[in-house]
């Protein structure tokens, strides 16, 4: 069987969409490779590692048929450029040492972003005899840019010039959205370009009437509580007249969501932390409606957790732009609110009640789901690709 190596930043028990894809992805190749992964001993999104590996330089271990390689790493998710800069460097160097010492098979799967550390990969794994595949989940730097996280400047400018570098190097590069690979057109036309959409491989779950014994919709948020989500502002900006609001997750607005949970407990939040992903597709099913936020526009991003929920069945109100709007619009699969447009958002919310939020609705998102988000379809395709 020939060998196929992934090398990416995130990677399960860690949480998050990255994780997610990755994982599956390995998964879903398994049957016709020899699986090899590479990744950081896991940290994210706390910024430490995990108990389980505490101490530990390097683990390697065989999980469900695949190898894993976890590599040392100065784990970080401070604010701090600088930090995080050495964060990237820590995991870079690590992936050179392995590189040296270790034979890497002619066919490897390179996750981008971090640019740093797949321009690592690109620069020193390029070769006539290896087939370079780039996983493009978003469009760094200029997400960065539209997050206000980067600047212009000399820092974005080599940026730019490792984005076209990883790019330019790859032999095939899949990419989550119709946006990535149109950028990615306009830096080079050499790589042939896949759609490679982040869909979940989960059951689908027998579906129920959700109750709420004070007759408001149940309004749930679940995920990475980070910046680019913004849910600590939503809590502050979002009307709860007709709903209460429900939030799963961890990340770095967790505190201040609680303390204003703790100093606000006339308003109808609830917060109940991070859940294992098995149980939370359990719980989803007991709410109404789903949000998902993007404080800003990203342009690239299609959230992966559309796919994910059409499957569980749950009606959603997507508050993010882009191509994120296309897909709900498109399958039907809830409403749409103008991203940063709070005053619209609520003008949503109270326009859809309970009944609209029936078993009927729910069974047409899950058969949507089996038509057009069907994981084991699109991992075929992409076979016959690689």
């Amino acid at each position: 069987m020939k060998k196929l190596m992934i090398i990416t930043s995130y990677f399960p028990p860690e949480i998050g969409a990255a994780s997610n894809r990755i994982f599956h992805l390995a998964e879903g190749l398994k049957t016709d490779y020899d699986v090899s992964v590479v990744t950081p001993l896991p940290n994210y999104p706390t910024g430490k590692i995990f108990d389980d590996y505490k101490g530990k330089f390097k683990s390697k271990t065989k999980e469900n048929g695949i190898t894993i390689n976890r590599l040392w790493i100065y784990a970080s998710v401070s604010r701090n450029k600088f930090l995080r800069l050495i964060a990237m460097l820590s995991y870079s160097f690590s992936l050179l040492w392995f590189f040296i010492w270790n034979k890497i098979p002619e066919k490897v799967i390179v996750q981008s972003p971090p640019l740093l550390v797949s321009f690592t990969c690109m620069f020193f794994l390029r070769s006539r005899k290896r087939q370079l595949i780039l996983n493009v989940s978003d469009l760094w730097p200029s997400a960065g840019l539209e997050l206000g996280a980067l600047k212009e400047g000399f820092a974005y400018s080599m940026l730019k010039k490792l984005e076209a570098f990883n790019y330019k190097k790859a032999n095939l590069i899949l990419g989550q959205s119709n946006e990535i690979l149109a950028h990615i057109k306009t830096i080079t036309t050499t790589p042939k370009l896949f759609l490679y959409r982040n869909f979940p491989e989960i059951k689908f779950p027998q579906l129920t009437e959700s109750t709420s014994s004070n007759g408001k919709i149940k309004l749930v948020y679940a995920g990475l509580l980070g910046v680019a989500q913004g849910i600590y502002k939503l809590c502050n900006e979002i009307d709860y007249k007709t709903i209460e609001f429900h939030i799963y997750g961890s990340g770095a607005e967790e505190t201040a969501i609680k303390e204003l949970i703790a100093s606000r407990n006339d308003l109808p939040l609830y917060f109940h932390g991070r859940v294992d992903r098995t149980e939370l597709h359990q719980v989803l099913l007991n709410y109404d409606l789903t949000i998902i936020p993007l404080l800003n526009r990203i342009y690239g991003s299609v959230p992966s957790k559309i796919f994910e929920y059409a499957k569980l069945g749950l009606p959603m109100l997507y508050f993010g732009g882009g191509e994120g709007e296309d897909v709900i619009e498109e399958n039907a699969l809830g409403w749409v609110a103008k991203e940063g447009d709070y005053e619209y958002l609520n003008t949503i919310l109270r326009s859809i009640s309970k009944a609209d939020l029936n078993y009927g609705l729910k069974s047409a998102i899950q058969t949507t789901a089996r038509l057009h988000f069907d994981f084991e379809k699109q991992l075929a395709s992409l076979k016959q690709v690689l």
